[in-house]
C-alpha cells in the first residue's frame, strides 16, 4: 500500500475516479468540497469529507490555504490533484511537499518549467523534438508580435504561455485581425491563469490534434503510451477522443512516442503526463504542449492498455519503480470517449444549467460510465460543464462505432441540455466514420443534417410532451359519486 490516506483536491468524477482506486488498493480517502457540493457523489464515497465553504471555485477548491489546512486536519500523507483547479500548480505542489506530504504528480521544478509554453519550447528543441515555427519565448507586445508574425507568415495561433484548456488562444489569418486577438489573447489568459504572457506560433491548417500518454519513474523510466485522436472539439475543447487514431500509422507512433519520452527526459519529469501534438496531412508532427497532470480523456488509453494510470501515479509518487516494459505496450482494440456537457449544442454550445430530473445510463460489456451524476444533481454556473464521461471499448473501430452509438442511444439524461446529441451526430456521420477528419470538423462539418428518423423521434416526444402538459393543465372534474 503506497500511502495511507490520500486528500483529493478536486470534485466531481475525477475525484471519484482517484476514490475508486484507492479503495481498490485499501487506501482512506478524504473529498474535499464546497458549499454547492455538500450533497455531491464523492462526498459520500470517500472515507471522509471536509467542508472548506464557498460557492465558486476561487472561494473553494482553488484556494491554496484552504486545502492544505484539510489535509494537515485529517493527516493525509499525499495529496491527489485530479485535474484542473490547483493540478499545474507548481505553488501548491511545492506547498504540499514543504507540509510534510506527498504530491501525487510530477515536482514543483518540473510542473513550472513544462507548465510555461514557451520553456516547454526551449526544452522540445533541446531535446530535438519538431515544433512549429513562432516566436522565441513570450511575446512582450505588439510591435514584437507584428514582427513574429511577418517572419513566419500568416495563418499564425496566439495562445497563453502559462495554460491551456483553449483559453488564451485567438487563431489569426489576416492583418486586419492580428492586433485585436492578440489584445483579447492577452487579457484572457490574465484572467484565466492570473498570467497575461502569449506566445505565438505557424498554426498549422486542418490538422489532427494527436497526444502521448506518458509516465516516468523516479528510477529513469520513461514509458509511452499508444495516442489518443483529440481532433474533434469546440472552442479549442475536446469533446469526442478516441485510441488508436486512424492516421497514426506504426512508425509515426514509434517517432512521436520517442519524442515525447526524449522531452520527459530532458525536463526530469516524473509521474503521469500528456504531451500534446498537430499532426499534418504529410505524416509530420509537431510538439504543442506539456499538461503535467492526468488528462480527462485518460480513460481512452487505460481502456485500450488495461493500465490503471491513477494506480500508477500512486505507485510513482510513493518511488516504485514502473514494472512494465516499453515493448510490451500496444493498443488493444478500440476506444472512443464521449464528453457529456450541459451545453446547448445547436445553440453555438453555450453552458446550460438545470437539475438531473431522470437518469439511465448505458451498460453492457465494453462499456465505462465515469460520472458523478445522480437525479437532484444541480448543474449550476460556478464549475466546468463537463458532467461525465462515456468510454467505449471493441475489438476494432467499426465494432467500437456501433457499439458507441448503441450506448449513446441508451444514454437518457433529463434536466439540462448536453453534449449527447453531437456525439450521436458526429460518430455516425461519414468524416468521423471514414477517419477523415481534423480539428477543423465542428467549422466544416456541424451542424451536420439530422436523419429522418432523428427527426420522427424528436416530434414524437414534442407530441407526447405537448399532450401530457395539456392533460396536467385542463381542470378535472370533481368526483361526486362518493
Amino acid at each position: 500500500m503506497p500511502f495511507s490516506k490520500v486528500l483529493i483536491a478536486n470534485r466531481g468524477e475525477i475525484a471519484l475516479r482517484v476514490i475508486k482506486t484507492c479503495k481498490r488498493l485499501g487506501i482512506a480517502t478524504v473529498a474535499i468540497h464546497s458549499d454547492a457540493d455538500a450533497r455531491s457523489l464523492h462526498v459520500s464515497e470517500a472515507d471522509e469529507a471536509i467542508a472548506i465553504g464557498g460557492y465558486t471555485p476561487r472561494e473553494s477548491y482553488l484556494v491554496m490555504d484552504k486545502v492544505l489546512q484539510a489535509a494537515r486536519a485529517c493527516g493525509a500523507d499525499a495529496v491527489h490533484p485530479g485535474y484542473g483547479f490547483l493540478s499545474e500548480n507548481a505553488e501548491f505542489a511545492r506547498a504540499v511537499a514543504d507540509a510534510g506530504m506527498v504530491f501525487i504528480g510530477p515536482t514543483p521544478e518540473a510542473i513550472a518549467m513544462l507548465g510555461d509554453k514557451t520553456a516547454a519550447r526551449e526544452i522540445a528543441l533541446r531535446a530535438e523534438v519538431p515544433i512549429s515555427p513562432g516566436s522565441d519565448g513570450a511575446v512582450v507586445d505588439f510591435a514584437e508580435a507584428r514582427r513574429v508574425v511577418d517572419r513566419i507568415g500568416y495563418p499564425v495561433i496566439i495562445k497563453a504561455a502559462a495554460g491551456g484548456g483553449g483559453k488564451g488562444m485567438r487563431i489569426v489569418e489576416s492583418d486586419a485581425e492580428i492586433e485585436s486577438a492578440f489584445s483579447m489573447a492577452r487579457n484572457e489568459a490574465l484572467a484565466s491563469f492570473n498570467d497575461g504572457r502569449v506566445f505565438i506560433e505557424r498554426y498549422i491548417v486542418n490538422p489532427r490534434h494527436i497526444e502521448i500518454q506518458v509516465l516516468a519513474d523516479h528510477h529513469g523510466t520513461v514509458l509511452y503510451f499508444p495516442e489518443r485522436e483529440c481532433s474533434i472539439q469546440r472552442r479549442h475543447q475536446k469533446v469526442v477522443e478516441e485510441s488508436p487514431s486512424s492516421a497514426v500509422t506504426p512508425a509515426i507512433r514509434k517517432a512521436m512516442g520517442e519524442a515525447a519520452a526524449r522531452l520527459v527526459q530532458a525536463a526530469s519529469y516524473t509521474n503521469a503526463g500528456t504531451l500534446e501534438f498537430l499532426l499534418d496531412a504529410r505524416g509530420e508532427f509537431y510538439f504543442m504542449e506539456v499538461n503535467t497532470r492526468l488528462q480527462v480523456e485518460h480513460p481512452v488509453t487505460e481502456m485500450v492498455t488495461g493500465v490503471d494510470f491513477v494506480e500508477q501515479q500512486l505507485l510513482i509518487a510513493a518511488g516504485k519503480a514502473l514494472t512494465m516494459k516499453q515493448v510490451d505496450i500496444e493498443p488493444k482494440g478500440h476506444a472512443i470517449e464521449c464528453r457529456v456537457c450541459a451545453e446547448d449544442v445547436f445553440n453555438d454550445f453555450l453552458p446550460d444549467t438545470g437539475t438531473v430530473s431522470f437518469m439511465q445510463l448505458p451498460e453492457g460489456e465494453g462499456v465505462r460510465n465515469d460520472s458523478a451524476l445522480y437525479e437532484g444533481y444541480e448543474v449550476t454556473v460556478h464549475y466546468d460543464p463537463m458532467v461525465a464521461k462515456l468510454i467505449v471499448w471493441a475489438e476494432d473501430r467499426h465494432a467500437c462505432i456501433e457499439r458507441t452509438l448503441v450506448a449513446l442511444d441508451g444514454y437518457h439524461l433529463a434536466g439540462f441540455k448536453t453534449t449527447l446529441p453531437f456525439c450521436r451526430l458526429v460518430i455516425d456521420s461519414e468524416p468521423f466514420r471514414s477517419g477523415d477528419y481534423s480539428t477543423f470538423f465542428v467549422q466544416n462539418h456541424w451542424p451536420l443534417p439530422l436523419p429522418a428518423w432523428w427527426t420522427r423521434t424528436i416530434s414524437a416526444l414534442a407530441g407526447a410532451g405537448f399532450a401530457a402538459d395539456e392533460a396536467r393543465r385542463a381542470p378535472r372534474q370533481p368526483d361526486i359519486s362518493q
